[in-house]
C-alpha cells in the first residue's frame, strides 16, 4: 500500500507544507512516483515522518533532528542540550509573567522594563520614554534598580514641561532663564540620589559604544536649543566643561 503526500501528512499529523520542507532540507527522502507522476509514499516514509514529528513536538530544531534522527543509540547529549534550552525558555517566560502581573496591577507602560515603572506622580513625555527605553538596554541590573528609584519618585516640576516645549529657535534670554531655574532642580535631584551611577560604568557593553549610542539618541530626540540648555545646566552642576548626557539627561526629567 502507498499513500499520497496529503494522505501521509494526515497520517503523521503534520502538514503538506511540512512534508515538502522536510524533502527540501534532506530530512525525508523523495519517494518514487506513480505512472501518473504522483508521489507514492511507503511505510518507511511514514515511520521516518513520525520520528521527525515526534522530535519536532519535543522542541528539537530541524538541525538537531538531522543529527539525531538516524542515531541507533539514545541521543542523550542532544536531549540534555534541548532540556537546558527549554529550562531557559521556561525561566524567561516565568519572568515575563511576573512582569506582566506588575504591569497589570500598577497600570504601568508595557514598553518600559518593570524596574523603570514610573510612580503615580511621575509624568513621562514621549521623549522621556524613548530615552529611558534606550538607556534600559544599556544598563546593567544594578543600574536599572537605582535609576528605577529615581523614575518612581521623580516629582513634577515646571522646568520639565518648559524644557519639553522649548523650540529649536529659542532666544538666548529664554535659554539662559531656563538654565538658571533648572540648576537648583538638578542639584536637588543629585542630593536626593547621591548614589546614582554613571551609565558609562556598564563596561560590559563598552564605554565607547554606550557613549556613541547615547550621543546619537540625544541628538535625535532633542533639538539644538534643548541640547544647549542641557549642556549649560550640567556644566554648572558638574563643575566641569564636559556634559555627561548618559546620566544627566535622565536627571532632568
Amino acid at each position: 500500500m502507498s499513500w499520497s503526500t496529503r494522505e501521509i501528512a494526515e497520517l503523521a499529523g503534520t502538514s503538506l507544507r511540512a512534508v515538502r520542507h522536510y524533502h527540501e532540507v534532506g530530512l525525508l527522502e523523495e519517494p518514487e512516483r506513480r505512472v501518473n507522476g504522483y508521489k507514492q509514499y511507503g511505510v518507511p516514509h511514514l515511520v521516518r515522518l513520525l520520528r521527525i514529528k515526534r522530535l519536532v513536538d519535543l522542541g528539537f530544531s530541524l538541525n538537531q533532528i538531522a543529527e539525531t534522527v538516524d542515531e541507533g543509540e539514545h541521543p542523550g547529549r542532544a536531549l540534555r542540550t534541548l532540556d537546558a534550552e527549554l529550562a531557559a525558555t521556561v525561566e524567561r517566560l516565568q519572568r515575563a509573567r511576573l512582569e506582566l502581573t506588575t504591569l497589570i496591577e500598577q497600570r504601568a507602560p508595557a514598553d518600559l522594563p518593570a524596574e523603570l515603572t514610573p510612580g503615580e506622580a511621575t509624568v513621562l513625555s514621549k521623549t522621556d520614554r524613548s530615552l529611558l527605553l534606550v538607556m534600559a538596554r544599556l544598563m546593567n541590573g544594578e543600574q536599572l534598580q537605582t535609576y528605577g528609584a529615581l523614575v518612581r519618585n521623580l516629582p513634577a516640576h515646571p522646568v520639565n514641561q518648559e524644557f519639553d516645549e522649548l523650540s529649536a529657535d529659542a532666544g538666548e534670554h529664554i535659554r539662559q532663564d531656563l538654565v538658571e531655574r533648572m540648576v537648583p532642580y538638578l542639584r536637588w535631584l543629585r542630593q536626593d540620589h547621591p548614589d546614582l551611577p554613571d551609565l558609562y560604568t556598564a563596561v560590559s557593553k563598552g564605554k565607547k559604544i554606550i557613549r556613541e549610542t547615547m550621543e546619537t539618541v540625544l541628538h535625535e530626540l532633542y533639538n539644538p536649543a534643548q541640547l544647549d540648555v542641557l549642556h549649560r545646566a550640567h556644566v554648572i552642576v558638574d563643575g566641569s566643561t564636559q556634559p555627561r548626557p548618559g546620566r544627566n539627561a535622565t536627571e532632568l526629567r
